[in-house]
């Protein structure tokens, strides 16, 4: 038997220290970083894809919500596939390695697209940064939940589903203060790879998880096969559809709100879309600080059958209550950020809790970013999604929250593990 720091382990309830802020911290950063690369694009792809296509001397509302489709589309597949890749890489060399790799990967292509030139090259740069983006939040998950005690576990959830709305935030505030035209919109872009730099310090300082230490000297992991195999099946395939109930109305209309925006205020108002993005971005960070510890109070299912439910009907609200810009659809889009962005506090609770260490990272990271690829489904062709629906967000967006109602269902079937320690 190999000696354990109960202090890494995250096993039971203990004094804090050095070591377990370090993790945190990095965590915190590289998630928070992750939600500014990500919060980028909605900003920037507007006035980008009009300049990419001012040589033809016309703007085509159909062009913009086109490649904006199809470069969302391109991400969430990334972001889809790098959950798997680093969250495998993480179960084999370790998360430390594998999460300074995502965040170099999503910083270095995320400031390339500064270069590009044509849609397509947008797309080739979002869908490699992606990569990294997916990867990192099941590696940063994994090794905070794994290093912490039991009992903060709530609360470590909260920070880690706040950290990315944080980092939309931020971008959004720079949006308010700096004009983003289609003159300015790369500059923008470099600002996604300054995280670059925080691979450094986590390289130098942030120790590995002792748990996944013990977890490999028992032999080498398979990770894919074992969390689709008869013991894991069923908790992979509820993990997918949890995860993919919030991430289909997050990709598939909350996105757009701030292109929705634009196109209420004509594109005369351009600060519109941080404005919202802000909103958005402050409920959100709210949200996820509440889910998890509804979720260590109530349990782990009612709290996600209440998250659809206020999900739901706040956004059916919005959608079919709003046909032009004001204050108060500001303030709801807020409370739609808060609702709808609360499940990536509670996905961070739950999802650790139904894989054993060995398979911890590539099994969130599966279940994560499984439900990108359906949301990527809807946005390759949001053009002609947007065309069914009478070129209306309003539309789509009433109907595609719909899926709340799969989420209320299913969760019924889930495995109930509050005040239960993480699987070994």
């Amino acid at each position: 038997m190999h000696a354990v720091n109960p202090s890494l382990t995250g096993s039971a309830p203990g004094s804090i220290n050095r070591a377990q802020w370090l993790v945190l911290t990095a965590a915190f950063l590289g998630w928070m970083f992750d939600g500014l690369e990500m919060g980028i694009f909605p900003l920037v792809a507007r006035p980008a894809l009009q300049e990419m296509q001012a040589a033809a001397g016309v703007v085509d509302e159909q062009f913009v919500q086109t490649w904006m489709g199809r470069i969302t589309a391109l991400f969430l597949i990334g972001a889809a596939a790098g959950g798997l890749i680093f969250g495998w890489l993480g179960d084999r060399m370790g998360r430390v390695r594998a999460m300074t790799m995502s965040i170099l990967c999503y910083s270095v292509f995320t400031g390339l697209a500064y270069f590009a030139q044509q849609p397509w090259h947008l797309g080739a740069f979002r869908f490699v940064a992606a990569l990294g983006m997916g990867g990192e939040w099941s590696l940063g998950v994994a090794l905070v939940m794994e290093c912490w005690p039991s009992d903060k576990r709530p609360l470590m959830a909260g920070l880690i589903g706040a950290a990315a709305n944080c980092g939309y935030a931020i971008i959004a505030v720079i949006g308010i203060f700096f004009s983003i035209t289609r003159d300015s919109w790369r500059w923008v872009m470099l600002v996604g790879a300054a995280p670059a730099l925080l691979t450094l310090l986590i390289t130098l300082f942030v120790p590995e998880s002792e748990r996944w230490k013990e977890a490999v000297k028992k032999g080498p992991a398979r990770p894919v096969r074992e969390i689709f195999a008869a013991g894991l099946l069923r908790n992979t395939l509820l993990a997918i559809s949890f995860a993919s109930v919030a991430l289909i109305v997050t990709w598939g209309i909350v996105q757009w709100i701030p292109l929705w925006a634009d196109q209420m205020t004509h594109g005369q108002q351009p600060k519109v879309k941080a404005y919202i993005q802000l909103a958005s971005s402050i409920g959100a960070i709210i949200g996820c600080l509440i889910a998890p510890l509804a979720g260590g109070r109530f349990g782990r299912r009612p709290a996600y059958f209440g998250l659809c439910l206020s999900s739901l009907i706040v956004c059916s609200f919005l959608f079919r209550g709003f046909s032009e810009y004001s204050m108060a659809f500001l303030l709801t889009v807020g409370v739609v950020g808060m609702c709808t962005a609360s499940f990536y506090g509670w996905l961070p609770q739950y999802l650790p809790e139904l894989f054993p260490t060995r398979v911890r990272a590539t099994g969130q990271g599966l279940a994560y970013n499984f439900g990108r690829i359906l949301a990527a489904v809807g946005a390759w062709q949001m053009g002609s999604l947007m065309a069914f629906f009478d070129k209306s967000y309003a539309k789509a967006g009433a109907t595609i929250v719909l899926v709340y109602l799969v989420g209320m269902i299913l969760i019924w079937f889930a495995p109930e593990t509050k005040d239960k320690p993480l699987p070994e």
